[in-house]
């Protein structure tokens, strides 16, 4: 197998803004805290970071900011994928100058492209750079979905180590395991199926809910790597309720609002993300009183 940027759970964080900008001491705080808590990675500029609205100086300074201030305690994923090939090239580049230690490459979302575009687009940006790359598929976002054939195309780069995997379909990404086997790794990229995706012997989680639970999450992910296989199956199945609260509404929009409710100063989602119907807030009050995570 190739070496992978990280076994385990890595958390998508969230960007706090404030009314200048990205919040960086807030940033700052909430990195030290998923390390303080055993997290396995940071990924910064993912689709949770809201990067679709991050100008391309925010995007270059979140991705240099979290490398400065993570100082080598954990693996930093950057997330530079992007419709346009040349963008997502220019991207990577400068989060490998900074000292990323791996790449997180969404599949091209709106333009669309057929499979042959797909692998053609992740090779020339592979080719572009000499760090780790995680492909990125969800298809639900992006209307693209990487097919088990493509990914057996390019799993054979050295380069390309590891997928995030959103597409929910587990007969897919069974099917992956078969053509890849050793050569590509698989994280769990939606939450649910966290210990479902590492029974077909994924590596892990990109997880949204370690945002605000980030020992349990990397708990679920140790747990099945200590063969305490029952455990790990009883904690994701404990955490669904908070789970599906987390994707009550498009995502970032839930995890913000409940890291908001604990006490983290992330500020406002940018426009078009809206603020959370009063339903699902109680939805995720509900689900964070559950598991002890609101502060009363």
């Amino acid at each position: 197998m190739k070496k992978l940027p990280f076994i385990g759970a890595c958390v998508a964080i969230v960007t706090p803004f404030d009314e200048t900008g990205i919040n960086f001491p807030e940033l700052g705080r909430m990195i030290d805290d998923q390390i303080k808590n055993h997290t396995d990675a940071i990924c910064i500029t993912g689709t949770t970071g809201e990067t679709a609205t991050l100008n391309d100086a925010e995007h270059k300074a979140a991705i240099k900011f979290t490398v400065e201030h993570v100082k080598g305690r954990v693996p930093v994923i950057a997330g530079t994928g992007s419709n346009d090939t040349a963008y997502a090239i220019q991207m990577s580049q400068y989060a490998e100058k900074v000292g990323v230690d791996a790449v997180l490459l969404v599949t091209p979302y709106y333009n669309k492209c057929t499979q042959n575009g797909l692998v053609a687009h992740y090779l020339k940006i592979v080719d572009s750079i000499n760090i780790p790359v995680i492909l990125y598929n969800v298809p639900g976002r992006t209307g693209v979905d990487i097919k088990p054939e493509s990914y057996a195309k390019l799993c054979k780069h050295p380069r390309i180590v590891a997928t995030k995997e959103a597409n929910g379909d587990l007969t897919s990404i069974l099917r992956t395991r078969k053509l890849c086997g050793d050569e590509l790794a698989i994280y769990s990229g939606n939450d649910d199926q966290t210990v479902p995706i590492l029974s077909l012997g994924g590596s892990g989680v990109i997880s949204v809910l370690s945002n605000v639970a980030p020992y349990d999450t990397h708990m679920i992910c140790q747990n099945y790597f200590d063969g305490k296989i029952a455990e790990a199956s009883r904690m994701q199945i404990d955490y669904c309720d908070l789970i599906d609260a987390l994707f009550c509404e498009v995502n970032p929009i839930p995890v913000k609002t409940a890291m908001r409710l604990m006490g983290w100063n992330v500020g406002n989602l940018r426009m078009p993300l809206s603020e959370a119907e009063p339903a699902h807030l109680e939805q995720i009050k509900t689900a964070l009183k559950a598991h002890n995570l609101l502060k009363e």
